[in-house]
């Protein structure tokens, strides 16, 4: 009677539960992962690639002696026993666990070395994201997950394109676990990733890694940061940062080595902003080319401030204020221009807006409204304070003076395929004329490095335009600027008549040696990146002319 009851509430009042139950347990439904797309520089080299590992995984419902089964695994794959032994108890109802994910080929042999009964484990393949550059472009590329979700950088930004979509499909199974039937009517075709080109060149990359690293060294700074600029189309060929990342050891990496200090770190720009208000005032005619202005001899009263500037200088050229980097003399100009003239070219160069490049994380610098301004402002903006901006931005801006005058978006993207590898320029309505651009770098500026604050950034082979920076840094708890903390930048070009490539290494507080300003521990590196990229592209460019039957140099 017992037993007849039992099976009337099987058979009758429990019918469809257990109907379900073993409808769910017989039919699986099984995720096909999609191949990520592979990432690429300019020239086709490969940045990033996925290949396929085996991943472990158990069936908690079907384990009747978890202990074995835990010290079985754990100690095969090297994962903590007693951990191993509280997850499978925790998750007994649940028909799938991962036990650790991508193994290597010894861990997954061992694991098929031991004798437990295939209906309780399984490997199952997954792609394992690889960079065969090592850490070379780290906060540019970023990274993906575990679950292959694109982290920082351009596999997050372009994590639609890479990541593709993965497949489904169904099948029914015994109960030993034997594959009956695939039910093709529902299955979902896996569509995997497309891949991505890129702007970056290796080589030049990986010059401008060794030169941060060398200056790291050196000057023993927080941060320190460069960017490779085609100030014509907006092309990066090389960004980076320090201090970096390894993928593979994530969880020990300082908060500091994850920020990509070219779009996530501001400050203010200093005296590498002098040179756009001198160009932008020469442009609305406040200002002429040969004019005359007393810096007189290092002091200025403005109402109640009092400016100084690093040396006493008397009667400087509109040319010689910005070679000698006089705050006094943009400070009088700031006067023709007023609050009203400072806020517009601030605005028009780019400041407080973001320039669109296609990384996650870019910050928008600090440009306050101008009804927040007062006659301090009118000393302070044009030497570079009271308004922040990225490393990207201060380089963005001065492209407009490299390139006569237009404003660009800088790129990294290129295309999906290597054919071509080109981003479309960006450009909008010229901010100031060619001419006065022109003059600008090929004559203030060129002397800037030839006679001024940057004279360490000469070169043999080209000749470099540049202007240092060196901003003081505030102090939150004084209220007022740091004597010895800085953030040091120099920003530099060449060919001076035909700018092909931009440079700005910014260095944030430099620790030791001295003294610390732009020209003296930024220059060298920022010329030294220059040179490099140049000589190399002018190789690149010999190559790409070279007929096709002719053999290439080397």
């Amino acid at each position: 009677m017992i037993l007849a009851a039992r099976l009337i509430q099987i058979q009758g009042l429990q019918r469809k539960e257990f109907a379900g139950r073993a409808r769910r347990q017989q039919t699986i439904e099984q995720t096909i992962p999609a191949r990520p797309g592979d990432i690429f520089d300019r020239s086709g080299r490969l940045l990033a690639t996925t290949t396929q590992a085996e991943s472990l995984f158990v069936d908690p419902s079907r384990i009747e002696s978890p202990w074995q089964v835990s010290q079985q695994l754990g100690e095969a794959v090297g994962v903590n026993v007693d951990r191993l032994y509280e997850r499978i108890g925790a998750n007994r109802e649940s028909r799938f666990l991962w036990v650790k994910r991508r193994l290597s080929s010894d861990q997954a042999e061992a694991v098929r070395s031991l004798d437990l009964p295939d209906s309780l484990w399984g490997l199952r393949r997954e792609y394992l994201r690889q960079y065969p550059q090592g850490i070379l472009a780290s906060h540019v590329l970023g990274l993906r997950d575990i679950d292959g979700v694109g982290r920082g950088g351009v596999e997050e930004a372009f994590d639609d394109l890479i990541r593709g979509k993965d497949g489904h499909r169904r099948f029914v199974r015994d109960a030993r676990g034997f594959v009956l039937d695939d039910l093709e009517s529902v299955s979902r075709p896996v569509e995997h990733g497309q891949d991505v080109y890129l702007t970056l060149d290796v080589v030049v990359q990986t010059h401008v890694e060794d030169q941060l690293d060398l200056l790291m060294e050196e000057w023993k700074p927080l941060a320190a940061s460069a960017i490779v600029l085609n100030p014509n189309t907006g092309e990066i060929t090389a960004m980076a940062t320090r201090p970096t990342f390894r993928r593979d050891r994530g969880d020990v990496v300082d908060g500091d080595g994850w920020v990509n200090h070219v779009i996530s770190a501001t400050s203010e720009p200093g005296s590498t902003f002098k040179p756009l208000i001198v160009a932008w005032a020469i442009e609305h005619g406040v200002l002429r080319r040969d004019e005359q202005f007393d810096c007189e001899q290092g002091e200025y009263r403005m109402g109640g401030r009092l400016l100084h500037d690093h040396h006493p200088y008397g009667v400087l050229s509109t040319t010689d204020v910005l070679v000698k980097s006089s705050n006094i003399g943009m400070a009088k100009i700031g006067e023709r221009l007023g609050n009203d003239g400072l806020h517009a070219a601030a605005t028009a160069f780019g400041f407080g807006r973001k320039t669109g490049v296609e990384l996650p994380g870019e910050l928008s610098g600090t440009l306050r409204p101008q009804r927040q301004w007062t006659g301090y402002s009118i000393g302070s903006i044009p030497m570079g304070q009271e308004l922040s901006a990225t490393p990207l931005q201060v380089i963005t801006a001065h492209a407009v003076l490299a390139n006569g005058g237009r404003m660009i978006t800088p790129h990294l993207y290129a295309s999906r395929s290597q054919k071509s590898a080109r981003p479309s320029t960006v450009v909008t309505s010229p901010i100031i004329g060619r001419d006065v651009a022109n003059w600008v770098t090929s004559v203030p500026l060129v002397q800037v490095v030839e006679r001024g604050t940057g004279r360490r950034a000469a070169l043999e082979e080209f000749q470099v335009f540049g202007k240092s920076g060196t901003a003081q840094k505030f102090d939150p708890e004084t209220g007022q600027y740091s004597h010895s903390k800085h953030v040091c930048s120099f920003v530099c070009g060449a060919p001076a008549e035909d700018p092909q490539l931009l440079v700005l290494v910014t260095v944030d507080e430099p620790s030791v040696g001295g003294p610390h300003f732009g020209g003296t521990v930024a220059a060298p590196a920022a010329a030294e990146i220059l040179r490099r990229a140049l000589l190399y592209q002018q190789v690149r460019e010999s190559i790409a002319s070279e007929p096709e039957d002719e053999p290439r140099r080397k």
